[in-house]
C-alpha cells in the first residue's frame, strides 16, 4: 500500500511546476494500473502497511478516485491558475486515498475532515456567482456540527478499548446516542432528506471540477464510512435501522418530486444525487446481503453517471452562457453530436439496462422487499418518478425549437474523450465485480 502512496507523494513536483495534460494523465493512469493489478489480494485485508490496507469495499472506491481525479483535470484544462488547481486535485486525491484506505478510526476521520479543506478552496476559487461564499459556508458548517460530536466518540473509544482499528472495535452499547452519533456524520455526507440542504448550494456554485468531485467521490464518503460502521456494531443497526429506512424512501419520493419543478440542470442532477443516495441507504439500512453489494454498485454508477451529467451540463453552460431549461432549448440543432451522449446518461440515470445502476437498483429492491414488503410500491413508485426527471432532462434541454436559425456541431474531441471514459464504465463494471465478488 505504501508503494502507492509514496507514488502519489512523489506527484507533487508534476503537479506544482507542470502544467502539461500528457504527463498530468499518464501519471494518473499508472497509479490506476497498479491498483488494477493488486486485485488478487482483497479476500480481507491486503497491502497492510502502516495503518493503512486494503479490502474489497476501499479497493474499487480508490480506483474510482484517481479516474475522477483525472477526468478533473480533462474538465478545467483551460482555466485560470491550472497549476495551483492540480496541486488542489492532488491534494483531494492524496486524501480519498488515505481515508478509503485507511484502517484505523482516526485516520479516516482525519482525512474525512481534511477532504474539506481543498474542496472548499476549489468552489470559493473557481466558482461562477458570489454566492459561492455561502455555499461554501454551508458545506463547512454541515460537515463541522456534525462530525464534532464524532470526534469526542473516537476519543471516548479510544480510552475505552485503548484501541481504534476497525477489527478490534466492536460495540457492545445498546444507548442510542451514541449510534446517532456514529450514524449522522455519514448521512449528512449521502446527503440524507433533510440534511441534504448543502449539496445543491455547493453543486451549483462549484466549478465543474468542483462538481464532478461532489457527485463522484465526496458522497461516497458517506457510505464507505457508513459500511465501515456496520461492521463495528451490527445489533444496533439491526435495532434502529427503520428509522433512516423511513426517512430515506419518503425523502428520496419528496425530492425526485422537487427534481420536476427545477429550471436549473445542475440543480436538478444535483437533487437527483440526493434521490438516488436515498436507496443506497434504503440498501444498506436492510442489512441483508444483496442490499449492501446493491448499494455499492449504486454508489460506483451514480459517481461515474452523475459526474459524466455535471460535465454534460457545463458543456451547454460553456455554449449557451446558461444553465436554465428555457433558454437550453432545442440544442439537437445546436450539438447534434452531443445528443446521444447526453441521451445515454440520461438513460442510465433512470437506470436503463445494460447499465450498472439497473443491476444495484434491481438487487436494492429485493433487499426492501424482504426488510417490508409494502416498500415495494413506493420504490417502484420512486424510480417512475427518477426515470420521470431523467426524461424531463434530456427532452426539454434537447428538443423544442432553437431560438437561433444555424446549425452546427460545436463538442471537442477532449470533451468527447471525457465523457465516454464516463460512459464505458458504466456497462464494464459489472462484469469486473462479478469476477471480484
Amino acid at each position: 500500500m505504501m508503494k502507492i502512496f509514496f507514488y502519489v507523494i512523489w506527484m507533487i513536483p508534476i503537479m506544482c511546476f507542470h502544467s502539461s495534460m500528457v504527463k498530468l494523465q499518464l501519471s494518473y493512469m499508472i497509479i490506476l494500473v497498479l491498483m488494477i493489478y493488486n486485485v488478487n489480494c482483497l479476500e480481507f485485508f491486503g497491502f497492510i502497511s502502516y495503518n493503512l490496507g486494503l479490502d474489497i469495499y476501499s479497493y474499487c472506491l480508490i480506483c474510482l478516485s484517481f479516474m475522477i481525479g483525472s477526468l478533473m483535470l480533462i474538465s478545467m484544462v483551460n482555466c485560470y491558475g491550472i497549476k495551483f488547481f492540480n496541486f488542489m486535485n492532488f491534494l483531494l486525491t492524496i486524501s480519498l486515498l488515505v481515508n478509503f484506505s485507511s484502517m484505523n478510526f482516526l485516520y479516516m476521520y482525519i482525512s474525512f475532515e481534511f477532504v474539506l479543506v481543498p474542496l472548499m478552496i476549489l468552489i470559493l476559487g473557481w466558482g461562477y456567482q458570489p454566492e459561492r461564499l455561502m455555499s461554501g459556508m454551508y458545506l463547512f458548517f454541515y460537515t463541522v456540527f456534525a462530525s464534532l460530536p464524532l470526534l469526542m466518540l473516537i476519543l471516548y473509544l479510544d480510552c475505552i478499548y485503548n484501541s481504534l482499528f476497525f477489527d478490534y472495535l466492536v460495540l457492545d452499547s445498546k444507548v442510542f446516542l451514541i449510534h446517532f452519533i456514529l450514524v449522522l456524520v455519514f448521512m449528512v455526507k449521502f446527503p440524507m432528506y433533510l440534511l441534504h440542504y448543502w449539496l445543491p448550494k455547493a453543486h451549483v456554485q462549484a466549478p465543474v471540477s468542483g462538481s464532478m468531485i461532489l457527485a463522484g467521490l465526496m458522497l461516497k464518503i458517506g457510505g464507505y464510512g457508513l459500511i465501515r460502521v456496520m461492521t463495528i456494531y451490527e445489533h444496533l443497526f439491526i435495532q434502529y435501522s427503520y428509522i433512516w429506512f423511513t426517512f430515506s424512501i419518503v425523502g428520496s419520493f419528496l425530492v425526485a418530486l422537487i427534481c420536476l419543478v427545477q429550471g436549473d440542470m445542475k440543480c436538478l442532477i444535483a437533487y437527483s444525487s440526493v434521490s438516488h443516495m436515498g436507496m443506497v441507504i434504503m440498501g444498506m439500512m436492510t442489512m441483508k446481503v444483496w442490499g449492501l453489494l446493491g448499494s455499492y454498485m449504486l454508489m460506483l454508477g451514480h459517481g461515474f453517471c452523475s459526474s459524466g451529467l455535471f460535465y454534460m451540463a457545463n458543456m451547454l453552460y460553456d455554449r449557451t452562457m446558461s444553465r436554465s431549461f428555457y433558454l437550453n432549448s432545442g440544442l439537437m440543432v445546436y450539438i447534434p453530436s452531443g445528443s446521444l451522449i447526453w441521451f445515454l446518461l440520461c438513460a442510465f440515470n433512470m437506470s436503463c439496462p445494460p447499465s450498472l445502476n439497473f443491476i444495484s437498483e434491481f438487487m436494492i429492491l429485493i433487499s426492501v422487499i424482504s426488510f417490508w414488503s409494502y416498500s415495494f410500491f413506493l420504490f417502484m413508485l420512486i424510480s417512475f418518478m427518477c426515470a420521470c426527471f431523467s426524461y424531463y432532462l434530456y427532452s426539454y434541454s434537447f428538443h423544442g425549437v432553437y431560438h437561433s436559425l444555424y446549425s452546427f456541431s460545436s463538442v471537442t474531441v477532449m470533451e468527447y474523450l471525457c465523457v465516454i471514459n464516463h460512459l464505458i464504465p458504466l456497462i464494464f463494471i459489472p462484469i469486473f465485480i462479478k469476477n471480484l465478488f
